[in-house]
């Protein structure tokens, strides 16, 4: 105080304290223009070595399932649909088809309803075991599906659930669970809690203010659950060989496996099955990937 007095006295005003000034433009734009000096080789040389590792299979799958059988060119030309008439209508293709579409259909939906009400109760609300919960979907991320082969042959052999695709869904459905009601609860957590405590206020309850407020956010992340969901039990090979041996129960990863003889290999059916396998899952990324990026960055950001 005494020196604020002195310095009043003295007619002497404390100095400003300075600020550096910004770095000339010049500058600015050389650091700038460093990161795109980068050589234009260096990123698609990487690139078409990654491109050549991908495709060169798949070429190699349709090439095999176009070529007529015995030739021995490197062009699929001239090109023939003898192999994918083969398996679709001579190796029961068709039935395998229609039974991983009702698969893959059906567990998704169920693996996006439960793990939607599941995600919803870990982020809105709070209970005692929550964190161990948590702990045990993690930790089951970590047991492999052939541990629980006897015992869930076991309970469907019980509830005579043998030799239905009702058996597989369930099977499929549970294992997806775990990560898709951890995925989905981080995508709850961004939504904001004071959206649906306005819908409260508007005299909405908790089940219209999540429908009309909660659910049209998640749009992007249940799309991407799903997808996985619908995926890994299109291409799932081993519940299906167990718990379906029956022909007309098949799913296509077995049916896969049937034209693998003991002595020799069919190539060009191979090759054809495995390109009918491939199609729906190429078409559903395809048309999905806007909003499978979309969903996973919200999940990635802590709201």
């Amino acid at each position: 105080m005494t020196a604020a007095l002195a310095e009043k006295h003295s007619g002497t005003a404390p100095e400003p304290v300075r600020t550096p000034p910004p770095p000339p433009a010049r500058h600015r734009r050389g650091r700038e223009r460093a990161f795109d000096d980068v050589p234009r080789w260096q990123i698609y040389v990487p690139l078409g070595i990654y491109l050549l590792f991908t495709l060169i299979p798949f070429y190699w799958m349709f090439l095999f399932a176009v070529r007529p059988a015995g030739s021995t060119s490197l062009v699929p030309w001239p090109m023939t649909g003898e192999h994918f008439s083969k398996v679709w209508n001579e190796r029961s293709f068709a039935i395998f088809f229609q039974n991983s579409m009702i698969v893959g259909v059906a567990t998704l939906f169920t693996t996006t309803l439960v793990a939607l009400a599941g995600g919803y109760a870990l982020a809105r609300f709070n209970f005692r075991i929550k964190n161990g919960f948590m702990l045990a979907l993690l930790c089951s991320q970590f047991i492999p599906g052939a541990l629980m082969l006897v015992p869930l042959f076991e309970i469907f052999k019980n509830l005579q659930m043998i030799n239905s695709l009702g058996s597989v869904i369930i099977a499929e459905t549970v294992f997806q669970l775990p990560l898709s009601i951890i995925l989905i609860s981080g995508f709850i957590k961004n939504v904001p809690m004071t959206l649906e405590e306005a819908a409260w206020v508007d005299g909405c309850s908790r089940f219209r203010a999540f429908c009309a407020v909660v659910l049209p956010l998640l749009r992007p992340g249940l799309i991407a659950v799903g997808s996985f969901a619908f995926v890994h039990s299109w291409n799932h090979f081993l519940f299906a060989l167990m718990f379906l041996s029956e022909q007309d129960k098949q799913t296509i990863p077995v049916g896969l496996n049937t034209l693998i003889g003991a002595d020799s290999v069919d190539l060009g059916a191979l090759a054809a099955g495995g390109v009918i396998a491939a199609v729906p899952v190429v078409i559903v990324f395809a048309f999905i990937q806007k909003w499978l990026i979309t969903g996973f960055s919200a999940g990635a950001v802590k709201g």
